[in-house]
């Protein structure tokens, strides 16, 4: 059995179809993500979809429509429900995360709707956010993620370059210094915090230089896990008619990148070793850290789905070893 589970709101079951070529005139959310079953670890509730936003190299938009929010009231009633099942720990998940209220009465802010999770569901004892857009982190949502013990402190960022030039032609709204100051912004208030980004190899245009920078931005920003994503070109977007860079330059920059995160994710692991931890376990022998760090349970696994001590004695390329105390 897995300790994962997605959630999807059911108050749209029954939203008309409509045409693929319409999708821009969607205002809803679609539920299509299965509920959750008792005493698993963790579950997955989609509160957005869409994006709206248009990225030179993304089709989201064309896919899935302008940006669409689920009311707070309903997100806190699934969660209400997911807590009581036995979950515990839950995800916030979006295609655009963080663009979540833009489209509800009073243009809510996410941190708006993570504060009102937090206060109505006092019994929730981890909730995490998925990937986000560092520049659309509110104050409010800031000071959560800084202060609040119950937010797992672990922000996989949606960074795609460290390079300037890059990063206004694929139309990102954020500089490379935004995304260096928000990591050191949140690692100040939280030393514990842990960060992954996404980040594409090859983008049109790229010169070594430019490479360059995105790979130094790894070390300034203080990534701990990358997902790397060699550029390939979309049809139809405009990054695709932009020149492109060769196939085998595109393959060696994304090789690089996952040495450097294969390098920097050592280092998140080095730094636990030797400690004495809690981690919610997963299935087939697994835990996580409140950071994400994964643990290969070394010997008899606790109970899925619930908080245990583990003495952390030494890890692997990817994994911490620990045994159950």
């Amino acid at each position: 059995m897995k300790a994962e589970t997605f959630i999807a709101l059911d108050h749209l079951a029954d939203t008309p179809r409509v045409q693929v070529n319409d999708i821009m005139s969607v205002k809803e959310t679609a539920a299509h993500l299965v509920d959750g079953l008792d005493g698993r670890a963790r579950a997955f509730v989609q509160v957005q979809t869409g994006c709206g936003h248009r990225c030179t190299f993304c089709i989201i938009p064309y896919g899935r429509g302008n940006s669409r929010s689920v009311a707070a009231g309903e997100v806190v009633d699934q969660v209400k429900r997911l807590v009581a099942t036995g979950h515990y720990e839950i995800v916030l998940t979006g295609v655009d995360l963080t663009s979540w209220g833009a489209d509800l009465p009073n243009q809510p802010k996410l941190g708006n709707l993570v504060a009102r999770i937090l206060k109505l569901v006092p019994d929730l004892k981890q909730l995490r956010l998925s990937s986000i857009d560092a520049i659309e982190i509110d104050e409010p949502l800031f000071d959560l993620l800084a202060h609040e013990p119950r937010i797992a402190p672990h922000m996989h960022l949606s960074f795609q370059s460290g390079d300037d030039m890059i990063l206004k032609r694929m139309k990102r709204r954020h500089s490379r210094a935004d995304a260096i100051n928000l990591c050191n912004r949140l690692r100040a208030a939280r030393p514990d915090m842990a960060f992954g980004a996404d980040l594409i190899a090859g983008f049109p245009t790229e010169t070594d230089a430019m490479f360059a920078n995105t790979l130094a931005s790894v070390d300034e920003c203080g990534i701990d896990y990358l997902h790397v994503f060699p550029y390939s070109p979309r049809p139809q977007t405009p990054a695709a008619k932009m020149p492109q860079v060769a196939r085998d330059v595109v393959k060696a920059r994304a090789a690089r990148l996952r040495e450097k995160g294969a390098e920097r994710l050592g280092l998140r692991l080095d730094r636990h070793v030797g400690q004495t931890v809690m981690a919610l376990v997963e299935s087939g022998n697994r835990a996580r850290l409140s950071d994400f760090s994964p643990v290969r349970i070394d010997g008899p696994a606790p109970e899925p789905g619930r908080p245990a001590l583990f003495r952390l004695v030494s890890r692997t390329a990817t994994d911490l070893i620990g045994h159950a105390l």
